[in-house]
């Protein structure tokens, strides 16, 4: 009796399935991707009578200051002396940057001034004072 060789072995990968793959994976990850909250320090701010959006919000970094006058700009504690140097580098690397102040409305006047003079120093010319609307 003689046998007869059976063909090989077919070596492709079934594609029939893999859009469903693909759309289950996409939701997957739009399910359980967390994007990062710009949370920043616990503050009051002031109200206001009259307010305006900024529209681009890619431009600004935001410097806040709480009532206890701890200041922080991108989630990092610093001291007063440093905000022109920290403020000075982002400003070179990006000409149409936006200072946001967010302080809570219990800071004593005498740091935002402080505040406003080390912006100053850095050249930051576009400032923006964040409030609630009354």
């Amino acid at each position: 009796m003689k046998f007869e060789k059976k063909q090989g072995a077919d070596a492709s990968i079934p594609t029939a399935s893999m859009p469903d793959i693909i759309f289950m994976l996409i939701i997957f990850f739009m399910v359980t991707t967390v994007f990062k909250e710009f949370r920043g320090l616990p503050i009051l701010t002031p109200a206001a009578r009259s307010t305006e959006k900024v529209e681009a919000k890619r431009n600004i970094t935001y410097v806040w200051t709480d009532k206890n006058s701890r200041i922080s700009i991108d989630d990092k504690i610093v001291p007063v002396s440093s905000i022109s140097q920290i403020v000075g580098e982002k400003y070179a690397a990006n000409l149409r940057l936006i200072v946001s102040l967010k302080i809570d409305k219990e800071v004593k006047m005498g740091l935002v001034s402080d505040i406003q003079e080390q912006l100053r120093d850095a050249y930051a010319l576009r400032i923006n004072y964040s409030t609630r609307f009354k």
